[in-house]
């Protein structure tokens, strides 16, 4: 997950209110059950000891139902909202919290990674291109080819030939321009997938036109079409599928990349770190590319000492006055490193994904137990930009 969106709150002093609510849907009593979940987050505030402005803020922000969202996290500091953005997993229940730092970790949990899929509708005359999302569906325009000769004849008069060559030669043309349209249309808009929807002929010519690099991402399908009405609830699942499947790969080249990380050597120049000591000097230096979060994970909720800027991170209190802030507050270690990944341009990822019990190992373990072998322990790893040689001996 890219962190760049949390700006507004790394660099702001606190203490901080963060409230986590589920959305009440469309239905008669939503305005009610907002109504509530907004009430319980400020009571929980008001608890915790925040001040009223603060509260009220938060509440005002909440009491409003959106039927479109899953949920809503609110973050606010000094009487004022800082940052509000829809959660497209809900919370189970309303949750708040009073800290010196923003609590993040629910964040990266709950509104997960954006994968977009890229869908060309292809038929024998163009296509229509179409981003798809967890947000919904965007129109790209569209590809359009010659539009004769596109249909053979019957005929089997041997003068008809060059005729039918003809048709074949369209076919071929137009192909090439839908690859040519979507080759351009996927260096704009970056996609995790490509799907191909439409005439199985078709699909296949544009296909084989496709840049190399372009077709790993490229799968295609029978289910819809490009005629108007051709939609079927079959081709919205599997374009569902298709993102949850490039999600899950992503989680896996991730995990990849931590576990050969960890097992080098420290001169090496990929490497890989999980406890907590180790996580707050790469966070300190800048080092950390991607931070991968295990929710729940016994290292998460680990106090470690912060100051004012994001960087100013350390396990023991006495630290910090040498990082240039002699006043640092506690706060939890997967939040505090969160705003240090975040400001230094670093990503996210929640790798506590689940996986089928029944698959074994060629040794005949349970896969499941193989890959969590390989997770952070402690609930915490980051893959670093860079490793940092261990001092000479001697």
């Amino acid at each position: 997950m890219e962190l760049a969106f949390l700006n507004p709150v790394l660099h702001r002093p606190g203490p901080w209110a963060s409230a986590y609510v589920a959305g009440a849907g469309a239905g008669p009593d939503s305005a009610d059950q907002q109504e509530l979940a907004a009430r319980e987050v400020r009571h929980q505030l008001s608890r915790q000891g925040a001040d009223e402005r603060t509260q009220e803020a938060v509440y005002e922000e909440l009491r409003t139902p959106v039927p479109e969202e899953e949920g809503r996290a609110v973050f606010a500091a000094d009487g004022e909202v800082r940052l509000a953005t829809p959660l497209r997993a809900a919370p189970p229940l309303p949750e708040a919290r009073w800290s010196p730092l923003p609590h993040l970790s629910p964040l990266v949990e709950h509104l997960g990674e954006e994968r977009r899929c890229l869908v060309a509708y292809v038929d024998r005359e163009g296509a229509d291109f179409e981003l798809r999302s967890a947000e919904g569906a965007e129109e790209l325009g569209q590809a359009q080819g010659q539009d004769w000769p596109l249909s053979r004849t019957s005929s089997g008069d041997p003068s008809e030939s060059h005729f039918q060559e003809a048709v074949e030669n369209t076919w071929e043309q137009n192909a090439a321009t839908v690859a040519d349209r979507l080759t351009r249309v996927a260096a704009r808009t970056h996609p995790d997938a490509v799907l191909l929807v439409g005439e199985s002929r078709q699909r296949a010519a544009v296909l084989d036109k496709l840049p190399v690099a372009l077709r790993p991402l490229t799968t295609q399908t029978d289910r819809g079409g490009r005629a108007a009405g051709s939609g079927t609830d079959l081709l919205e699942e599997e374009i569902a599928e298709l993102l949850a499947e490039q999600e899950h790969r992503h989680g896996a080249r991730v995990l990849e990349r931590f576990r050969v990380g960890r097992a080098r050597d420290a001169n090496t120049a990929e490497a890989a770190v999980e406890d907590v000591a180790s996580l707050l000097e790469a966070a300190r230096e800048h080092r950390i590319e991607t931070l991968l979060l295990r929710p729940g994970g016994p290292d998460t909720n680990t106090e470690v000492w912060v100051g004012e800027e994001p960087d100013q991170i350390a396990l023991r209190r006495s630290e910090t006055k040498y990082l240039g802030d002699p006043e640092p507050s506690p706060a939890r270690a997967d939040d505090a490193l969160l705003r240090a990944v975040a400001a230094t341009g670093g990503t996210a990822v929640v790798v506590d994904e689940p996986r089928p019990d029944s698959e074994v190992s060629p040794e005949g373990e349970p896969v499941a137990q193989a890959v969590d072998e390989e997770m952070p322990v402690g609930g915490i790893g980051a893959v670093l930009r860079w490793s940092q040689p261990e001092p000479a001996a001697g």
